[in-house]
């Protein structure tokens, strides 16, 4: 299996001396587990791995016991042991067990190394915040990327762009139709389901589900929340919406970008663009094939800017670079990057019919980016932009 980068990261800072929890969160099967399990295997270090992903592993005595095995396995004073803990969010009240364990094991002078892993971001981002303050570190896990789906299964852009990043779905799509039940009832629901709507109290479960597909039709459009109420079914208010959008995304299937003001105000009270962060859940919730996609130009399109879009999204969560998008009345520029005072309009020539509403010459003379780039046709390659480093567009080199 392809190690990723954030292989080398985890198992760097492991092998520090520093003492603090690690964290590893982002969507299911983007690869979490198997990144423990390879650091494991090289880490030389006596290890213990468990996973409360099971029906009834809600109590906190069993995170105890755990615990309890990982230190059995330390022999001699300063020896260190490493802990993997998987889908920590399922465990009861687990971050203050976490915390009471981890002072014992401080105060006792006890190098319990722990790996915390869980797919609900929102749910593990508070247990930290709120009882482990100042004892971890997180590392965000994002979907694939297409080099990593093509160095692992030597895919084609094309296949990128349709099929998305799920590793564990690609020896599937040789059978779409099994390959959209995948995706729908192992990952789609199962999300929505366990990572969502059993974790966080959501008044309005089919509304949750709704809004997530219309946001799947959607994507890569701007939506009002005033027209997304007059699609949705007992839509309530905008901040209903809004909150929902925000545990869709925080889950890992879909986003809402703000648009580009210059004022976090106004930012926050824009109509958002709807942006699935992998281009599966947006193919496997249409009627198209993968042949049938690739003929659709309007529909194409879309995936290509959508398929941008996750790129961006996905390369700068845990950054200090932010995602937006801009518009002026008919001009629009699909996306922006901000990093400090640093700006880069990005443009994607997908073949969609708003193209010639394109607002870039607008948004250069009022903002003057630091970088103006268009990725499709006459502009560069998707395979090579999405092959590169976002960081590297703020560049000199």
């Amino acid at each position: 299996m392809l190690k990723r980068e954030d292989y080398k990261i985890v198992l760097a800072r492991l092998k520090e001396n520093r003492h603090f929890i690690q964290a590893i969160i982002g969507p299911r099967q983007v690869g979490k587990t198997t990144l423990a399990l390879q650091v494991m295997q090289v880490l030389n270090l006596p290890s213990h791995y468990a996973s409360a992903d099971e029906p009834g592993l809600h109590q906190s005595n069993w995170l105890e016991q755990q615990w309890e095995v990982a230190r059995l396995q330390i022999q001699r004073p300063n020896q260190n042991v490493l802990l993997v803990l998987d889908e920590i969010q399922k465990i009861t009240e687990w971050s203050t067990q976490v915390k009471r364990l981890w002072d014992e094991d401080t105060r006792a002078k006890r190098f319990v190394k722990v790996l915390l892993l869980g797919s609900a971001p929102l749910l593990i981002q508070k247990g930290l915040s709120e009882s482990l303050a100042g004892r971890f570190e997180v590392l965000p896990i994002r979907h694939w990327t297409y080099k990593e789906m093509h160095t692992a299964f030597k895919w084609s852009i094309e296949q990128y762009i349709y099929y998305g990043g799920y590793p564990g779905a690609a020896t599937l799509i040789s059978d779409e139709t099994r390959w959209k039940h995948y995706i729908r009832d192992s990952l789609i629901e199962t999300t929505i389901s366990k990572d969502i709507l059993s974790l966080t109290h959501v008044q309005k479960p089919a509304l949750l589900r709704q809004l997530f597909y219309l946001g799947c039709l959607y994507s890569g459009q701007i939506l009002s929340y005033q027209k997304m109420t007059g699609q949705l079914q007992d839509a309530g208010n905008t901040t209903t919406l809004s909150h929902y959008l925000e545990l869709l995304s925080a889950s890992g299937l879909l986003t809402g970008l703000q648009k580009y003001a210059g004022q976090v105000v106004r930012q926050r009270g824009s109509s958002p663009k709807f942006l699935v962060q992998n281009t599966a859940l947006l193919t496997a919730s249409s009627g198209h094939t993968f042949l049938e996609a690739q003929k659709d130009r309007e529909f194409w399109g879309r995936l290509l800017e959508s398929a941008i879009g996750a790129y961006l999204f996905n390369q700068t969560v845990g950054k200090n670079i932010n995602l937006f998008y801009w518009r002026d009345g008919n001009e629009e520029v699909d996306f922006i990057l901000q990093s400090g005072k640093k700006l880069i309009a990005i443009e994607v020539k997908s073949g969609k019919s708003k193209e010639q509403h394109s607002g870039m010459a607008a948004f250069q003379k009022k903002f003057n980016p630091y970088r103006i780039l268009l990725v499709g046709n006459q502009g560069m390659k998707p395979e090579q932009f999405l092959s590169m480093p976002v960081e590297k567009l703020f560049s000199n080199e």
